[in-house]
């Protein structure tokens, strides 16, 4: 049972962890895309320490890393990681970040002080029903909260704290790990799992109280490359072969009413054209193509060529190159293999009369690498909404309870043994 006079650290952390500007960054040609994510994570580090976690460091790349030694005499508990990411999104500015607290939420919406332009409506907003007579942690409406997933990473100190200062709470050895640049896809990019030395890992990077999601897209890219002819505009009558308008008029024959993240919801996947630069000799068409069914890419992706090779022999003369890249693949296809990682998380909850939500994720976590990377790892809530936005909010009620679960999990983890 929880202690019920434990003093949570987890609000504190994320007030002070959100000071640090840890934006990554698009394109970047470094690892981490930015530097200025290692502040954070420096001080991480240093807070492992002093709190008495063992092997604590931080590798060339920004990974810091750290051990909870196993308290049980139990030989065959499987070692179980905690991992969130220090980043926050590129698309809303992370600097000078004034978190405000709004004590004890009475319902309706949430003016934020400093643009009230910012609303965060409750319409627009249904969790903010349960959450009457919360705590709500929100920005002052000129810079991102940094929730996502500065929240994770202060539940999993806090939980790291509760469990060395309850030692009669018994768990097997547990590792953390923070990681860089989960924002820009490239979390995992220098992951070192067997470093790391987990059997399952949890990722705290959930929003709703309750979530359990074990399921993600699988993911393609698709780059189209379009030959054209230039020619001098002047002296061009019969001679040019415009790769811009045969590129044009491929995207005008993808489907209106389908198959696009406007049209498309709840397990539906979807083909969506992210850029298109070039000229009149080549012009390159990129599309990210989403579904949970791995076979269903294929489909989407031979849709695509069909298209674009109809666009071709619409303009004689013209040629196209296309290349599918692998991004990610549903992780429910290895955590399936491993059902009592799902299954001891759906058991955390209910002890603590949280109800689960078992969710599908439109989009990838880094779990969903993980997972194919030999460490099958779910995705756990971690109390944040509105993530990559101004309206970001998360409730102090739920960060604890998130960290009741941490502890609950790694307890349950011992036990099962």
């Amino acid at each position: 049972m929880f202690d019920t006079t434990y003093k949570f650290t987890c609000v504190d952390r994320f007030l002070r962890y959100v000071k640090f500007d840890t934006q990554s960054k698009e394109d970047s040609p470094t690892f981490p895309s930015d530097s200025k994510q290692l502040q954070l994570s420096k001080l991480l580090v240093e807070e492992l320490k002093q709190m008495g976690m063992k092997d604590v460091e931080m590798d060339q790349f920004g990974y810091v890393m750290a051990t909870l030694p196993s308290n049980t005499n139990k030989k065959n508990v499987p070692v179980i990681g905690f991992i969130a990411h220090v980043d926050t999104s590129p698309a809303v500015t992370g600097t000078n970040v004034n978190p405000v607290i709004h004590k004890n939420y009475k319902g309706g919406d949430i003016v934020l002080p400093n643009d009230k332009s910012k609303v965060i409506d409750e319409a627009s907003n249904p969790e903010l029903k349960d959450m009457i007579g919360f705590d709500i942690i929100t920005t002052d409406g000129t810079t991102l909260l940094g929730a996502d997933d500065k929240a994770g990473v202060a539940e999993i100190m806090d939980a790291m704290n509760y469990l060395i200062n309850h030692p009669e709470v018994k768990h097997g050895t547990i590792r953390v790990c923070f990681t860089p640049d989960e924002e820009v896809g490239r979390g995992t990019e220098k992951f070192d799992v067997k470093k790391f030395g987990a059997s399952y890992a949890y990722t705290i990077d959930g929003s709703t109280r309750g979530e359990v999601e074990t399921e993600t897209f699988s993911a393609d890219a698709v780059v189209i490359k379009i030959h054209g002819k230039n020619v001098h505009p002047g002296y061009a009558k019969g001679k040019m072969i415009n790769a811009i308008k045969i590129a044009a008029h491929f995207i005008e024959m993808l489907p209106k009413d389908r198959l696009s993240p406007e049209t498309t919801e709840k397990r539906e996947g979807y083909v969506h054209p992210v850029s298109l630069e070039g000229n009149e000799t080549l012009t390159t068409v990129k599309f990210i193509i989403r579904d949970f069914e791995a076979e269903k890419l294929k489909e989407y992706e031979d849709l695509l060529k069909q298209l674009v090779q109809k666009a071709v022999n619409d303009y004689p003369g013209s040629t196209y190159d296309f290349e599918v890249i692998e991004q990610y693949r549903n992780m429910k296809y290895v955590l399936d293999k491993h059902p009592q990682v799902e299954a001891y998380a759906v058991e955390a909850l209910n002890r603590l009369n949280i109800k689960p939500i078992k969710s599908s994720i439109r989009g990838g976590t880094d779990g969903s690498r993980l997972s194919y990377m030999g460490l099958p790892t779910p995705n756990l809530f971690a109390g944040g909404h509105n993530f990559h936005a101004y309206t970001e909010y998360v409730a102090v009620q739920d960060m604890e309870a998130a960290v009741k679960m941490i502890v609950t999990l790694a307890q349950i983890w011992e036990e099962k043994s």
